[in-house]
């Protein structure tokens, strides 16, 4: 890995919505399923055990018929399983997820972390997402634009705030 391909990506974002809406999103079934995986895709959750060493399991599908045609192009399926473990829960303050990837055909399994923090204030709650690079660069780069991506669906969803 260079240099670029290992700095981490911080995202944030401040919503009119109590920490506990948030916290749910990110670790119920119905929550997750709501919002997660970018536009044109959507996720059906296997497995959601909320608590530290606890697994979560879904499949990440692309939606929309534009969205299947290009996957089917790039000779890539059209869903595919993501599997992985809560690292660290500290219920509506920090949550790290590690998730196992192993579905890049030529490129050997590894674990990518995602750590979320909030931070309430009145009837706001600023959240700070840190993405771990992935295995190289342009891989990188597509994670951010994914992730950006499904955070759109909560910037529907949630009035945001400065």
């Amino acid at each position: 890995m260079n240099d670029a391909t290992k700095a981490k990506v911080v995202i944030e974002r401040t919503y009119r919505a109590k920490v506990n809406e948030l916290w749910d999103l990110w670790t119920t079934k119905q929550g997750f399923e709501s919002w997660w995986g970018p536009v044109d895709f959507r996720v059906e959750v296997h497995a959601m055990e909320p608590r530290v060493g606890g697994a979560f399991h879904y499949d990440m599908i692309a939606d929309a018929p534009e969205q299947i045609a290009a996957m089917k192009q790039m000779g890539r399926p059209i869903s595919h399983e993501t599997r992985g473990k809560f690292s660290e829960f500290r219920k509506n303050e920090r949550l790290v997820l590690t998730h196992v990837i192993d579905f890049l055909p030529g490129v050997k399994p590894y674990e990518s972390i995602i750590t979320v923090e909030f931070f309430p204030k009145g009837d706001s709650t600023r959240m700070r997402v840190t993405l771990d690079p992935m295995h190289d660069e342009n891989f990188s780069k597509m994670q951010t634009i994914g992730f950006t991506s499904q955070l759109s669906k909560l910037d529907d969803r949630y009035e945001q705030t400065r």
